[in-house]
């Protein structure tokens, strides 16, 4: 029986345990912390994954060591690995990581969504599409598209 699917079997691998982060004392009660790569990476590993019940973090799309942050210069990069190098749904992950980060950081920050070099075939036009406002903008103003995008953002309570 043929699936349809791209990447019918993938490999899932165990999500890591979180860790618990420290909270601010009620003397740094309006403190703003500084952003590190760990909370980054905790918005965005829960995405579920277009084609299948796995999350991003469960087939490895997505790592910690894959998230780079620079507080000061207030700028993220998140590098993802799709599943195989001819995934038709890397520019829909991408674009799932990028929403789900305009939604949970502050706006200062300017985020980079990149495709991990050499793991797609069309990676150069995968990278301008998910880093360029006016097609991101676009491609969210698309019906169907946003609700793809928001089913992967869902939250699971597995």
């Amino acid at each position: 029986m043929v699936s349809g699917l791209i990447n019918a079997n993938p490999v899932v691998y165990e999500r890591k345990e979180r860790r618990v982060r420290s909270s601010p004392s009620d003397a740094d009660e309006y403190a703003v912390e500084p952003i590190d790569s760990l909370e980054v990476f905790d918005h965005v590993r829960d995405i579920k994954d277009p084609e299948h019940p796995y999350s991003l973090e469960e087939l490895k799309v997505i790592t910690e060591d894959a998230v780079e942050v620079n507080d000061e210069q207030s700028h993220v990069r998140v590098t993802f690995t799709p599943t195989v190098e001819h995934c038709s749904m890397a520019t829909v992950i991408g674009l799932c990581i990028r929403v789900k980060l305009l939604r949970s950081l502050p706006s200062r920050y300017k985020v980079d969504i990149r495709v991990a070099p050499g793991t797609h075939a069309t990676e150069a036009a995968v990278n301008k599409q998910l880093n360029d406002k006016e097609r991101v903008a676009a491609a969210l103003e698309n019906p169907n598209l946003l609700e793809m995008v928001d089913e992967c953002l869902a939250p699971t309570y597995a």
